[in-house]
């Protein structure tokens, strides 16, 4: 079902799209390398041995990579379907 000008099937394209680009933006993240520490870089806390198997590069405890997670991280958007007040003028 269209709304307004929009073709049918107009909003599913926008929201497959945009989950297309989130996760190729998912993908292209850089993965850990190299050896996996054995304390973390931000606490000195020791890093569990089955954390570094399971994540190799590892560098961070999980108390320190769940807080960097929580984070708010601004990135730039695509607006497709544009404000309404700039279709109305």
């Amino acid at each position: 079902m269209a709304g307004g000008w929009s073709r049918d099937g107009a909003v599913n394209e926008q929201i497959e799209a945009s989950i297309e680009d989130e996760l190729k933006r998912l993908k292209a993240r850089r993965a850990p390398q190299g050896e996996s520490a054995t304390h973390c870089v931000e606490c000195d806390e020791p890093i569990p041995e089955r954390r570094r198997e399971a994540i190799p590069g590892v560098k961070l405890c999980v108390d320190c990579q769940q807080e960097r997670d929580g984070r708010f991280q601004a990135r730039g958007g695509i607006n497709r379907r544009g404000s309404k007040d700039s279709q109305l003028k």
